[in-house]
């Protein structure tokens, strides 16, 4: 494991007259700050991360819409990841996020209705819709025994109402700003009450709901840092998921697009985000931590921009599909990893160099953020605890990494959604979704088959043409699902639907 030695500036005395003062003392850990944003694509911005044949990353005219600066300047001073996938609907991914294991294994499959089972009238009967509870193993439990201040601010959506999982407090998080039991916000308006626990004092105020969050986010920070503790940043902002409302702040940047009022909303919630990136970026390098913290910025599922249909090339063109749909579009997420002030004689930075302005082109996923961070800041992982994700930082060096599996799955057991009740199996080139209740979005087949290398936006299906293929992949698939001990749909008379090999 990894051994750090840095020096982490830290205040002293609290603040004075709105000022810190603060010393240096000897740190062997970094600060980490995980920034989630929802619902957001790996289109839904300015930076691209698409590469052309060279390697080289290629703009798109979506890219050329949404206003994110501060992704540029982030990804500038650090590494993106092209190839980063995510569960296709939120709850799964956050759930991965902190306990490293893939959605199939943690089995909740699902988005989590805060008042109801919502499996689906076909969907697993024991799949996790309590999602998790005082005795999960989680980053944020491991991280706080280990001495971390941990601070979870914005979207919770652990579980549903009147279960621990509704409150972060529980998961081990020494601090909640704003996250319970629902996936979205009321709304974004503070003159309106955003719907959203602990953030009374913005009412009747005409503060956004992203600003009110970033406001609060850094003075968790600056109290961790006063109260001279590294910290640990879980900061999942509700934007940009639904309701689509538009921030003032941005609106005239968009007015002129000739774009839908919601299309338009949706690029204000982008850039509100981008703008709270920016505002943590800069407070960090004023309290003179900036070189001794690590950000790793993600989005929880694809986009949800609302551009077009769910199994088109429209929301993440050129990418098909949407959130909840089993194309790239809605499993392809951005991913970046930088120190949020890169000093190449920094003695943390130079034991994980990340290298400024690079892209990633290997595969990796939303399990990976557990097994990471635990490494950065050298605390073991539970023996009894399964882990499905791998370490990241020889990714993050811009190297590549032949140990790591080229492989990931996605289960969705579940209706209603853009798509029910399929699995999709992602290895090396290849990728396969298995619909155990085939429809017209899979032209009446169990099977879609394609290769991502020569059909990356997934407009070739090659079932047909490559039957030995299907058969593989099937394997595989049948493998992996087994593996996790994951839980299927069910037919009308509550008999299990599995995976079958063509012909079986």
């Amino acid at each position: 494991m990894l051994r750090f030695v840095a020096l982490l500036l830290v205040a002293a005395g609290g603040l004075l007259s709105g000022a810190q003062t603060v010393v240096a003392q000897t740190a062997s850990r970094p600060n980490v700050v995980v920034f989630l944003i929802d619902d957001m694509g790996i289109m839904d911005t300015s930076l691209p991360f698409l590469t052309d044949e060279q390697g080289e990353p290629r703009r798109y005219p979506l890219n050329d819409y949404y206003r994110t600066p501060s992704m540029e300047r982030l990804a500038a001073q650090g590494i993106r990841f092209n190839q980063f996938c995510a569960m296709s609907v939120c709850s799964p991914t956050r759930i991965s996020i902190i306990t490293g294991q893939n959605a199939a294994r943690h089995r909740t499959t699902n988005w989590i209705r805060p008042n109801a089972n919502n499996r689906g009238p076909f969907g697993p009967p024991d799949w996790n819709w309590e999602g998790l509870d005082n005795e999960s193993i989680t980053l944020a439990r491991l991280l706080q025994g280990s001495g971390y201040r941990t601070i979870h601010v914005g979207k919770g959506h652990f579980g549903p109402n009147d279960t621990p999982g509704s409150e972060p407090l529980n998961l081990g998080f020494d601090v909640n700003i704003g996250g319970f039991s629902a996936g979205q916000p009321g709304n974004y308006y503070g003159n309106q009450g955003y719907g959203v626990p602990g953030l009374e004092k913005y009412h009747g105020t005409g503060t956004f709901l992203t600003e009110a969050l970033t406001r609060e986010a850094i003075a968790a920070v600056d109290q961790a840092v006063a109260d001279q503790e590294p910290f640990f940043l879980y900061f999942a902002h509700y934007a940009v998921h639904a309701p689509f409302h538009s921030d003032p702040r941005f609106a005239p940047h968009y007015a002129d697009s000739g774009k839908s009022a919601q299309a338009q909303a949706f690029a204000t919630l982008i850039e509100g985000m981008d703008k709270s990136l920016g505002d943590l970026l800069d407070h960090l390098e004023s309290q003179g931590i900036a070189d001794d913290t690590i950000i790793l910025f993600l989005g929880d599922n694809g986009s949800d921009a609302p551009l077009g249909g769910p199994h088109v090339v429209a929301c993440a063109a050129p990418l098909r599909g949407k959130k909840g749909a089993h194309y790239e579009g809605g499993m392809r997420v951005p991913f970046i990893a930088a120190w949020a002030k890169p000093q190449a004689d920094h003695p943390l930075q130079q034991r994980v160099v990340i290298p400024a302005g690079a892209i990633q082109t290997q595969q990796a996923s939303v399990c990976d953020l557990f097994p990471t961070i635990l490494g950065l800041t050298e605390i073991e992982t539970p023996e009894e605890h399964v882990v499905d994700g791998w370490d990241l930082t020889r990714l993050m060096s811009g190297e590549s990494d032949p140990a790591r599996p080229e492989r990931f799955l996605m289960h969705y057991p579940h209706s209603p959604h853009r798509s029910d009740y399929f699995t999709v199996l992602r290895d090396g080139d290849w990728k396969i979704v298995y619909h155990y209740r085939p429809t017209d979005v899979s032209a009446g087949s169990h099977y879609q088959l394609f290769n991502l290398a020569d059909d990356p936006f997934e407009q070739h299906e090659l079932t047909n043409e490559q039957p030995e293929q299907v058969v593989r992949m099937m394997r595989l698939m049948i493998e992996e699902l087994q593996k996790h001990d994951a839980v299927y749909p069910i037919d009308e008379n509550g008999n299990e639907l599995r995976p079958e090999l063509p012909g079986e």
